[in-house]
């Protein structure tokens, strides 16, 4: 047997960064993501933390840059851990149909294309967030999820249409975004039960905002999410990096097909703010 590898995507700065600093140091790290000055200069910041640390470019909008990743990573000994970080917000230069395909369909190429490299005993952690309980689940949603792996061009085209509803760009992006977060939700309990007998566990875990760079575009159009948290406050990236990683581990093995919602409980505190008010 290899040494054990953990796969971040994402993993060159916010979250994916920040979780792979608190995955245990027997295990070598693969980041991965679009820029490699950023990959290299994430890496020395986590060999200074201890870590074996190889980088990879990826971009996990792309099934054959995903099929390359993944058989690098097999290359490099057993894949026990996938940390699926990479993502894109609404606040970032990005269109409804770019937000999908790295978002939600990328989810896809990731879970697929590692699952057929990992064994028994280990774990992918599909990043969501908490905009995914922005709406009731609808079945024209579920119906049109069901669409991603068979036929991912139309299932874009279709979210793109529902998305385009909303007024505004920004507001297209978001209900896109929301789209995609509640597609990985969806996908991540549906791969539990289909990589379960083979001893892959599966969860997703939901943030909400934190203080990344990524977090600090959606300040303004999200902030009502500060004062709804229990501590009115946005979450911090190494909070959120431990949750990850205390997920991603192995031993945490009966943990699976759930969604972790990791906000500082801003999803439930509009119902607790309004309670309190009625007193």
């Amino acid at each position: 047997m290899g040494k054990k590898i953990c796969v971040i995507t994402g993993g060159g700065s916010g979250m994916g960064l920040s979780a792979g600093k608190f995955m245990p140091t027997d295990h070598a790290l693969l980041i991965t993501g679009r820029t490699l000055s950023k990959l290299e200069k994430a890496a020395e910041e986590l060999r200074e933390g201890g870590h074996e640390v190889f980088v990879h470019t990826c971009d996990t909008s792309d099934r054959a840059s995903v099929r390359e990743l993944a058989e690098y990573a097999a290359s490099l000994g057993e894949i026990t851990n996938v940390i699926n970080a990479a993502g894109m917000s609404p606040g970032m230069k990005t269109t409804q149909e770019q937000l999908l395909r790295i978002n939600a369909l990328g989810t896809v190429h990731i879970n697929e294309e590692f699952s057929r490299r990992m064994g028994k005993g280990s774990v992918i952690v599909d990043i969501s967030s908490n905009s995914a309980y922005s709406m009731p689940q609808n079945p024209l949603f579920t119906h049109y999820f069901k669409l991603a792996e068979t036929k991912p061009d139309e299932f874009v085209e279709k979210l793109v249409g529902l998305s385009s509803k909303a007024k505004g760009d920004y507001y297209k992006n978001g209900f896109a975004y929301m789209l995609s977060k509640m597609f990985v939700v969806w996908y991540a309990e549906k791969c539990a039960f289909e990589y379960g007998p083979k001893g892959i566990r599966v969860v997703s875990l939901s943030p909400g905002l934190i203080a990344t760079g990524m977090g600090e575009l959606e300040k303004d159009a999200g902030g009502y999410l500060i004062e709804q948290a229990a501590e009115r406050r946005m979450g911090e990236p190494d909070e959120l990096g431990f949750a990850i990683a205390t997920v991603a581990d192995e031993r945490n093995g009966y943990l699976a097909g759930v969604d972790i919602l990791c906000d500082g409980g801003s999803t439930h505190g509009k119902k607790w703010r309004k309670s309190k008010r009625k007193k």
